[in-house]
């Protein structure tokens, strides 16, 4: 089991790790319903893929000494209807260090290979952009 979900009612659960007990929770967004004084399950998704891209970059940084402590990622997610549905993901990486075009090629080739980006559906659009220092 990889985390167990339980709905709290109100449209909010609380999603649990099995493995370290972390917890957070979810709210439904104020456009469907909700309060929006949590992530919403889709905020979770788009989070997902940055944070997904951020760790394998930092995997391969390890492997080539490189410090990315301090990078960030501010993600932008763009909801459809008809059905109800994440139709974009933004994700802008920003890099607090300068380097080399090379690596940074193979650090973006990295992040645009992590499993959540291959994992989204081909029909969410996902626009990237690597803002380096």
């Amino acid at each position: 089991m990889t985390s167990k979900v339980t709905y709290l009612g109100n449209l909010r659960t609380e999603n649990v790790h099995a493995k370290s007990n972390n917890s957070f929770i979810t709210d439904a967004p104020t456009d469907n319903n909700g309060k929006g004084e949590a992530f919403s399950p889709t905020d979770t998704v788009a989070t997902g893929l940055a944070s997904c891209m951020l760790t394998v970059m930092g995997i391969k940084a390890q492997d080539m000494d490189i410090d990315m402590s301090g990078t960030t990622a501010e993600v932008t997610k763009t909801m459809a209807s008809n059905p109800r549905r994440i139709s974009k993901i933004e994700v802008f990486l920003n890099f607090p260090f300068e380097t080399d075009n090379k690596t940074r090629k193979i650090l973006e080739h990295t992040a645009n290979t992590c499993p959540v980006h291959y994992s989204l559906h081909p029909d969410i659009q996902k626009s990237i952009t690597f803002n380096w220092q």
